[in-house]
């Protein structure tokens, strides 16, 4: 049986998540490297960096909230594009992630090693193994860690933004671009990796209460305060210090501060930083292994990444083999880290604007996202194309590393993960549908039915039972009078629950001449008291080219008969207003002409907006 995790996270913790992993090495290292090719106008590379995230961040958004679950992206690019390329890019976003905490606690350990004469590899590492223990205790824990980190460091971030911002020097950001524009597109790729732990929300989805409305409200809400950080951070850094004291910083900001706060910024900026690190390291161990432990679980890595700690309730093998690589990356050059890291992220982004444009186009049934991108497809499309714009501009190294992971990922997906995984996918409803041909057999819609169920604590009541067994009466098109209908239904109720088709038609026809059986316009529903003991059953008829009524009435297209014994009589009014609240959806009738098969109208019902009444 499938390990599954505990909703324990809320808006500030993830919001703290998302924005600890955003601050780290991206403000407090990359500044100094980055401004060596651009200049002042640095400012800007951050500015298109987190424009480009928009189009990817929005995507991911409305994806994890229609599949809230652990391993983020890995997940919803298996279940859109296939396991083939879902191994590929978990293994990458899990060791670009992996990178980007190596690339934290390195940072970390510069500052350390001014203070304590230690080799900063060997500092590094056993930083990260506490970080792996903190990891294995517990995400409330972590989760708790993250908000302590992140509220302390924006203040101190708020404080260098408000002294530092009267110090600005003219001299020192004119002229504004002295590299041309060409440096300045091409360094959004190296510092892409700054906006990085706007993926490591989805990694941890399926542990977030309230995952459809906590998900887009503390994405966007740390997107929007860290950008605001990043570009005043920036611009009050360039305009504080002389190029020949920038570039090539690696403590730009603690230099910074040093410039108008003196000794007592320097290190009150340098706490700054290695709290920044420290949130970075910690988000990014927690969530990378959620991409192990969503691998393991579709049986395209070992089930030893799998295992849940019977005592807290985390995948400690997964954080433990991420530590273990970690602190291996940790003797890779800066640069090449941030480039590899960034490049992964880029690629990553991308397929997140790929997979919403294919999930959107299929149509799968059951796909149901609380949050909607705007501006589709233009969006997903302009991403797309800004995506691969800025993979040109990224170094050879980085490309050569990422190109040796997607290797390898297809590799070992061939080898093993291909024996022990069998999966549908959203690209196979787009070509089924595009072709006409049949490739599905429901799987997909079945495990998003049940993502959905888990991600709105669905009760279990009696309509959802009744619902998911209910008969389907598809009408062919040669059936348009109320007449043929009942008769048509009639027959199939007689050979379903053994009552006579004459008494049922006759039944159906005297209730409709007595009074209106329309529910709202299209949709109508009748009954039929039968002398049995503890019957009750639901028939739905759909009509696509609709029911003539002799009355001049609206045509119907969605017919509901409740069958019921005397003794069940009761349950004929929650049935009732149960759908009737289910077909006020604006978008019921679209969908209930849409749907292809009987299960799909099942679930039409089954996962439609209504009250719902526990049997327990």
């Amino acid at each position: 049986m499938n390990a599954v995790m505990t909703r324990r996270l809320g808006f500030l913790d993830v919001f703290s998540i998302t924005s600890g992993a955003m601050i780290s090495s991206g403000l407090f290292i990359l500044p100094g490297i980055a401004y060596a090719y651009t200049g002042p106008a640095l400012v800007l590379s951050y500015f298109i960096a987190g424009l480009a995230t928009v189009a990817g961040m929005l995507s991911t958004v409305e994806i994890v909230t229609a599949m809230p679950m652990a391993g983020g992206n890995y997940f919803f690019i298996t279940r859109t594009l296939g396991p083939a390329i879902g191994t590929v890019a978990g293994l990458l976003s899990w060791f670009s992630l992996a990178l980007k905490s190596s690339f934290a606690l390195a940072g970390l350990s510069i500052f350390l090693v001014l203070a304590v004469e230690m080799n900063y590899q060997v500092a590094a590492a056993i930083i990260c193994i506490a970080f792996v223990g903190i990891n294995i205790v517990g995400t409330r824990e972590t989760g708790r860690l993250q908000v302590f980190l992140v509220g302390f460091l924006l203040a101190l971030m708020l404080l260098y933004v408000g002294l530092g911002s009267t110090r600005v020097q003219g001299e020192n950001i004119l002229p504004f671009v002295p590299h041309g524009w060409l440096p300045v597109f091409s360094t959004a790729g190296l510092i892409f990796v700054s906006y990085g732990g706007l993926m490591q929300v989805a990694s941890v989805a399926e542990e977030i209460r309230d995952p459809g409305k906590v998900i887009p409200q503390a994405m966007i809400a740390a997107f929007v305060v860290i950008l605001i950080f990043y570009l005043l951070m920036i611009f009050t850094t360039t305009g504080v210090l002389a190029p020949g004291e920038l570039s090539g910083s690696l403590t730009p900001i603690s230099t910074g501060a040093a410039a108008f706060m003196g000794r007592t910024g320097t290190a009150a900026m340098s706490a700054a930083a290695i709290l920044a690190f420290v949130s970075t390291a910690n988000a990014g161990i927690m969530t990378a292994s959620r991409y192990l432990f969503s691998l393991s679980r579709d049986n395209l890595l070992p089930a030893f990444f799998g295992v849940m700690n019977s005592r807290f309730q985390t995948p400690h093998r997964a954080v433990a083999a991420t530590g273990i690589v970690i602190v291996a990356t940790l003797f890779l050059q800066l640069e090449i880290l941030a480039e590899a890291a960034s490049t992964v992220l880029i690629l990553s982004y991308l397929l997140s604007c790929l997979s919403l444009i294919i999930l959107r186009e299929s149509r799968i049934f059951n796909y149901h996202p609380v949050f909607r991108a705007p501006w589709y497809p233009a969006l997903p499309v302009a991403g797309i194309a800004g995506y691969v714009l800025l993979l040109i501009g990224v170094g050879w190294d980085a490309a050569i590393i990422t190109g040796i992971l997607i290797a390898g990922g297809l590799l070992f997906y061939w080898i093993y993960g291909k024996l022990r995984s069998e999966r549908e996918y959203a690209l196979l409803h787009l070509v089924e549908r595009m072709s006409d041909r049949e490739l599905t057999r429901g799987l997909l819609e079945s495990e998003l039915k049940r993502i959905v169920i888990d991600r709105d604590d669905m009760q279990c009541d009696i309509f959802g039972e009744m619902a998911e067994q209910a008969t389907v009466i598809d009408l062919p098109p040669s059936v348009r009078s109320l007449r043929a209908m009942f008769e048509l239904i009639g027959s199939q109720v007689e050979a379903r629950f053994a009552l006579d088709a004459r008494t049922i038609e006759g039944a159906l026809a005297e209730r409709h001449v007595k009074e209106s059986t329309v529910l709202q316009p299209g949709c109508a529903i009748s009954d039929i008291v039968i002398e049995k003991n503890g019957f009750f059953e639901v028939v739905m008829a759909r009509s696509r080219e609709g029911i003539h009524q002799e009355d001049g009435g609206q045509d119907i297209h969605a017919f509901f008969l409740l069958v019921t014994s005397r003794d069940r009589r009761n349950l004929y009014l929650m049935a009732v207003s149960s759908i009737a609240q289910i077909i006020q959806d604006p978008a019921f009738e679209r969908q209930w002409l849409s749907a292809r098969s009987p299960q799909q109208l099942r679930d039409l019902l089954v996962l439609g907006g209504r009250r719902r009444v526990c049997t327990l």
